[in-house]
């Protein structure tokens, strides 16, 4: 994923949660089909995945020190931020308290 990307959909007015993972993690990998549910179930939110092997400069910008963290942001905000992974209803539930 090109960087520019990524500034411009951090900084669109609907809500991104971003997962950042890496290839080779057992969490990140079982995130996958929660995020995918995710998607189909909560339109209003875009999901974008960075890996953090492949974009190293946008995880440090953002501290990120573990796989899995999500992070929500709107219009370049971060409402919230976790690592580790969570299930769907866990998930849903705080992105909902966010928004």
């Amino acid at each position: 994923m090109a960087k520019k990307n990524f500034w411009n959909y951090i900084n669109d007015e609907q809500p991104v949660l971003v997962d950042f993972f890496a290839t080779w993690c057992g969490p990140c990998k079982m995130m996958n089909p929660v995020l995918k549910d995710l998607s189909q179930e909560m339109k209003e939110v875009k999901i974008l995945k960075v890996d953090v092997d492949k974009n190293p400069k946008v995880a440090q910008k953002f501290k990120v020190r573990g796989v899995p963290t999500l992070i929500l942001f709107k219009e370049g905000k971060i409402l919230w931020q976790q690592s580790g992974a969570m299930t769907k209803n866990q998930l849903k539930k705080t992105i909902a308290s966010k928004l």
